[in-house]
């Protein structure tokens, strides 16, 4: 998939997803570690400054990270021998800025070695991507531990750029998200940049009788059309996800609303009374999205399943 806060299908009985909620806490580091914030923030602020892209980049990978088995850092792991980690599966390919992590995790291990889990600094680091942004900031409930599983196999469980409502739906009440958590989390997508790839479907060839996607806009179907014609061989080319990817705000779902969304997983959320609302009061209010996206975040990143502490998040113990 490409570099998208991105969302595959997955059925029930084909890989269990850590839907329990370990006893996480807001002060878990407070005597163990009490500079934890200070040392995530820091690489993560450090990083920004080099590379605009990277906020995007640590929302996506924390998102991957918890709809796989939970937030269990399991999307850091590397391909060892014949095993091939998430990070190598197809959705997760065009997933950047693992160094913030290494950095964080570093300067971490010199403070207060081996008590911070990698999915704890994962889940900080994706706050401060979006409070850096402009974007809330939150209290990240602490005291995850970090998975040694890794299968590239696995990332068909994201949900796709490509799915309808009632594939979203499915896919994020199998890990307990509301139909509120989807719309919200799907506010993520501010944030961020996308190949053609994912969107291809939706410019070109889009049914036995259109080529284009009706729901969209005209002028911005050609826009993208331009940049990603049908035989592209750029790989680097795309879109940004929306009219202002480097900040965090709600023009995601004013420009939805306009017809000028990117994937057909986000005009979904205009085929359904209820997700249409929510798409429409987020539009309306930046407060009633950023406490939306908060309460979701919390939610969403409660999910976890691991078992150790890694020293060093490329690698199990």
């Amino acid at each position: 998939m490409a570099t998208v806060f991105g969302l595959a299908f997955v059925f029930l009985f084909m890989f269990p997803i850590s839907s329990h909620v370990r006893a996480l806490s807001s002060n878990y580091y407070d005597h163990t570690c009490p500079h934890l914030e200070s040392i995530v923030a820091s690489a993560v602020k450090k990083a920004i400054s080099n590379d605009k892209t990277v906020p995007a980049a640590l929302l996506r990978m924390h998102f991957h990270d918890c709809f796989i088995r939970g937030c269990d850092a399991s999307v850091l792991l590397n391909s060892k021998g014949n095993n091939k980690a998430e990070k190598d599966g197809p959705p997760n390919i065009s997933l950047h800025a693992f160094y913030v992590i290494d950095e964080a995790k570093k300067a971490l291990e010199a403070s207060c070695p081996g008590i911070v889990s990698c999915a704890d600094v994962l889940a900080l680091a994706a706050r401060d991507a979006v409070s850096l942004s402009g974007g809330p900031t939150w209290d990240v409930p602490k005291g995850r531990k970090d998975g040694r599983i890794s299968l590239a196999s696995e990332t068909r469980q994201l949900p796709a750029p490509t799915f309808n409502i009632s594939q979203l739906q499915q896919n994020f009440a199998q890990r307990g998200l509301s139909i509120e958590d989807l719309v919200a989390l799907s506010g993520g997508h501010t944030l961020g940049f996308s190949h053609c790839s994912s969107f291809q479907n939706r410019i070109h060839n889009f049914n036995a009788t259109l080529d284009v996607d009706p729901t969209m806009q005209p002028s911005f179907a050609a826009r993208l059309r331009s940049v990603c014609p049908a035989h592209n061989q750029i790989k680097s080319a795309g879109s940004p996800l929306d009219s202002t990817n480097l900040v965090f705000d709600n023009a995601y779902y004013k420009l939805l609303l306009q017809g000028k969304s990117i994937f057909s997983s986000d005009q979904a959320l205009l085929t359904t009374p209820k997700t249409k609302a929510l798409v429409s009061k987020f539009a309306s209010s930046q407060k009633a999205f950023e406490k939306a996206f908060v309460d979701s975040m919390i939610k969403m990143s409660s999910l976890t399943g691991g078992q150790e502490i890694r020293l060093d998040c490329r690698v199990v113990r």
